[in-house]
């Protein structure tokens, strides 16, 4: 058989030029023992070679005569600069050329091309991985593939892996071939079937070199390669991650065998075989669930990360739906589809008890994209928040002090989630959209039934009810004296935000949103035996802001306008020996190019006591804003993030406080009120009450004759439709948040104590979620014998309260020898019981608290107030770990307290404790 002729390209001519031209003694005839691979390419061109341009022309010739002939008419066209050089390829044997022609040539004899020296030279290197010189596919490649700029220098040796990875750089943009390594992994590799043009390029390489770089990328990269190029060769490489995606979820379905058959018809010939599925499918899913991970972070990026995600998995679901494989992937962890599929089941369990859809729930945030559709997941776990809600037992009424307190602490968070799940789901799914509005109609029927029995109570406080005797209740008169003035003990200076029409269901959203590295919230201490919280006003009747806002700022019930809001508020304050300054709506705003006016500022940098009035809820009950959305953010609210962080700046105790609370307006569009008389507002009129009102008369009803009808039913208003109403006699309407903060747990007034974290959602609120703190009442961090004695949640861990007068892990630890002894090198430690105390409050809450509840437990064992909860969670960290191991540490950027339970009781009961 006869030999293959060797077969050179452009660029191998210039380098066997550069490397003979600058010792050829005036030669100007290259005989080269290759033929010419023109496809078109140029048969003349300019070269550098030894800092001269050498004019070249090749001529292909596989003849004597060709050859001379070739010669001749070089010879008669050549410049008389000598510059032009005759490259003349061909297999014409050195013997059959005379000596006449051989005489001109370089080296006088045909030049042997050497694949492997000129990759060597084009790399600078100089000696070669033995394993290329039988690679032709490789070292034709790099001839072919050689850059603009050149390869780069390679070193002594030029390794057969990193000449591959330069060329897997330059033939498929995958790297830098300029870099020194080339970090080539399935992520890589996968992100590169999305760019514009990456797997066209691998497609339209020779078969050889296809072969070539698939083999070397199954060894590098792994098994996932193969089926990964094979789809790019076939022009499929765009759908690698979703086919990837796809055979994923078809491995884990039950109907593994019939999805596999519709697999086979997506891969085609680019699935050599099953076996090869399995890594490929794994390979996929994991740079999915690192994509996803990515697109859960923050950053600038994480918008475009999360669109790159819902790109290749709803591509995933097309190519599923075409092939009629969806119904038999099911409720999938990684396709929308499963995603939706699990929201499905669980709108289907909101009808019934709580377990089931807390299991549903607990399977939807499992899929892999519960945290890329948050919003969609946060609705549906408040939608299982609401089934709870409806099936705890509905407290009683007792009194109006006790409904407002009760509004504020559970059912004004059920308002809450029902304007969350008012707002709909995104998804557009009828079924999960029509269980949302039956779970909602539950739970108003159940609002309703709290609204009558607090109206009625409601009726027959107020015939009584004032100043001298408040049956029990905080009024909206004595928020001042009650909430701000504590605060501004000795030379304090609160800031106090007036919030119109703040309900309670965004008072919990806003107070959610601050910085508990910044503010403290802080309460009245309750009286023995009760617990601490959020302290709830009763506005005025009816609830408007022309009689409720002005009693507040005055001190004193009260009628009118702005003037009357700045004299009165000024005069209270005079009373107690400070100056005031009250701003209202655009007042406090400043001039282009300030965030504050700078009167405000000027204020707040002073001694005297501020307030500022902010319109944003109650304008939005006009001009529809409330009818949107049912969550609100602290950016919501016009200038309140700049009021804050100057309250900070300035070292101001914060109170957040409202005016009245609202209803809004769900009824449906075109729905007529009843013909009403007497109006006098959306929510109030004079006669005789009918059904949903109740007529209110007394000291506190503030209108001509003291009396008034007010609606208890939220569905009923008597003037032309809003977004939503104040007015009425609904806990929503009458209910006046009131949240008190401290910007340092060192300045809590007087009889006052902080209020941790985990004290602030009612017990359904969070249940049994996955994922969030466990509520942790003050009475469950208390003593042993205390929590002992009281009926306990279910621990999160597994861990159960001791019987009372069992020795707890918290007191075993503090009665070891290595507790001890450590305690002896930490200056100004708690007390034992303190310690103990902790250790057995986070042991029961699943090893995490805030550092409120941790200071709590702490102060409820020994009494002792712990100011400071940072500095005393700062000082258990030195106690408790030993030779640096983390037992107890501050996380989440010093929110959360988080104790290591096994490492507590290695480090000082022993690995048998």
């Amino acid at each position: 058989m006869t030999p293959s002729r060797p077969v050179v390209g452009r660029r191998a001519i210039e380098v066997l030029l550069q490397a003979e031209l600058p010792k050829a003694q005036g030669q100007r005839l290259v005989l080269v023992d290759a033929a010419y691979e023109a496809r078109g390419r140029e048969t003349e061109f300019s070269l550098r070679v030894d800092g001269r341009t050498r004019r070249v022309r090749i001529s292909d010739q596989d003849s004597v005569l060709g050859v001379v002939d070739a010669w001749r008419h070089h010879r008669a066209e050549a410049g008389p600069d000598g510059a032009d050089v005759l490259v003349v390829t061909g297999h014409v044997p050195a013997d059959q050329l005379g000596w006449d022609l051989r005489a001109h040539a370089v080296r006088h004899h045909p030049l042997a091309v050497d694949r492997a020296d000129i990759v060597k030279q084009l790399f600078g290197a100089t000696d070669l991985d033995s394993r290329m010189a039988g690679e032709r596919w490789l070292l034709d490649a790099l001839l072919e593939a050689e850059p603009v700029d050149g390869w780069p220098r390679a070193g002594t040796v030029l390794t057969r892996d990193r000449a591959v990875r330069a060329l897997i750089a330059a033939r498929l943009g995958l790297g830098d071939t300029t870099a020194d390594t080339l970090d080539l992994d399935p992520d890589t590799l996968f992100t590169w079937t999305r760019t514009p043009d990456g797997p066209e390029r691998f497609a339209a390489l020779p078969p050889a070199e296809r072969e070539g770089i698939g083999e070397w990328l199954a060894q590098t990269v792994g098994f996932a390669a193969p089926t990964l190029l094979a789809l790019a060769a076939d022009g499929r490489g765009r759908d690698a991650l979703p086919l990837g995606a796809l055979a994923s979820a078809a491995l884990s379905s039950s109907s593994a065998e019939a999805a596999g058959f519709a697999l086979g018809t997506l891969f085609g010939p680019a699935l050599p075989s099953f076996d090869a599925l399995r890594p490929f499918a794994n390979a996929a899913t994991g740079v999915l669930s690192r994509w996803i991970a990515q697109a859960e972070g923050s950053g600038l990026q994480r918008s475009e990360a999360r669109d790159r995600v819902l790109d290749v998995l709803d591509r995933a679901d097309r190519l599923a739906a075409e092939v009629r494989l969806s119904p038999l992937l099911g409720a999938d962890r990684l396709l929308p589809s499963g995603y939706q599929a699990r929201l499905r089941r669980l709108a289907g369990f909101l009808d019934g008890p709580a377990a089931p859809a807390e299991a549903a729930l607990h399977d939807l945030t499992e899929h892999h994209l519960s945290g890329l559709y948050a919003e969609r997941t946060e609705t549906a776990r408040t939608a299982v928040r609401l089934v709870r809600w409806t099936q705890t037992p509905l407290p009683p009424v007792e009194s109006v002090a006790q409904g407002v307190r009760s509004h504020l602490a559970s059912s004004g968070w059920a308002d809450l989630a029902v304007g969350v799940l008012a707002e709909g789901e995104t998804s557009r799914d009828p079924a999960v959209a029509d269980a949302y509005q039956r779970l909602i109609e539950a739970v108003r029927a159940r609002r309703t039934r709290l609204d009558e029995a607090f109206a009625r109570r409601l009726a027959l406080w107020t015939e009584t009810a004032s100043q001298q005797a408040p049956g029990g209740a905080l009024l909206i008169e004595d928020v001042l004296a009650e909430a701000a003035a504590p605060l501004a003990r000795d030379g304090g200076r609160p800031l106090i935000l007036v919030l119109d029409g703040m309900s309670a269901d965004i008072a919990v959203q806003l107070a959610g949103e601050l910085d508990r590295r910044v503010w403290t919230e802080v309460v009245p201490k309750p009286r023995p035996g009760a617990e601490a919280a959020r302290q709830a006003a009763v506005s005025m009747l009816p609830s408007l802001t022309r009689t409720s806002r002005v009693s507040l700022l005055c001190g004193q019930p009260a009628d009118g306008g702005q003037d009357r809001e700045r004299a009165g508020f000024t005069t209270f304050w005079k009373k107690r020996h400070r100056g005031a300054h009250l701003f209202h709506k655009g007042g406090y705003e400043g001039p282009p190019g300030h965030r504050l006016a700078p009167e405000l500022l000027q204020v707040l940098a002073g001694e005297d006591i501020v307030a500022v009035v902010l319109n944003t809820i109650d304008d939005a009950l006009t001009d529809g804003r409330e009818g949107a959305r049912g969550r609100w953010s602290l950016g919501d609210i016009t200038k309140l993030p700049d009021l804050l962080n100057a309250a900070r700046d300035y070292g101001r105790p914060v109170v957040l406080v409202s005016d009245h609370g609202h209803v809004l307006d769900r009824t449906p569009r075109g729905q007529q009120m009843p013909a009403a008389d007497g109006v006098q507002g959306a929510r109030w009129r004079t006669g005789t009450p009918g059904d949903g009102e109740i007529a209110v008369a007394g000291p506190r009803v503030r209108t001509d004759g003291g009396r008034a009808v007010l609606p208890w039913r939220e569905d009923l208003r008597y003037t032309a439709r809003q977004a939503g109403y104040h007015g009425g006699a609904s806990l929503a309407e009458i209910t006046v948040p009131v949240i008190t903060l401290v910007p340092s747990a060192d300045r809590i007034p007087a009889g006052w104590t902080l209020l941790p974290a985990e004290r602030i959602a009612p017990g359904w609120w969070h249940g049994g979620d996955e994922g969030t703190p466990a509520v942790v009442s003050g009475t469950e961090v208390a003593s042993v014998a205390v929590r002992a004695a009281l009926p306990q949640p279910e621990p999160r861990t597994g861990d159960r309260a001791p019987a009372l007068g069992q020795v707890t892990l918290g007191e075993r630890t503090v009665q070891s020898a290595p507790y001890k002894a450590q305690r002896e090198f930490v200056r100004l430690a708690p007390a034992d019981k303190a310690v103990a105390a902790v250790l057995d409050a986070l042991i029961a809450a699943g090893g995490k608290l805030s550092p409120g509840a941790v200071a709590e437990a702490a102060q409820t064992a020994t009494g002792k107030s712990q100011r400071n909860p940072e500095r005393f969670a700062t000082v258990l960290e030195r106690l408790l770990n030993i030779d640096g191991y983390p037992v107890l540490q501050l996380v989440e950027s010093g929110r959360t307290v988080q104790l290591d339970k096994a490492l507590l009781t290695q480090q000082f009961l022993g690995a048998t404790a």
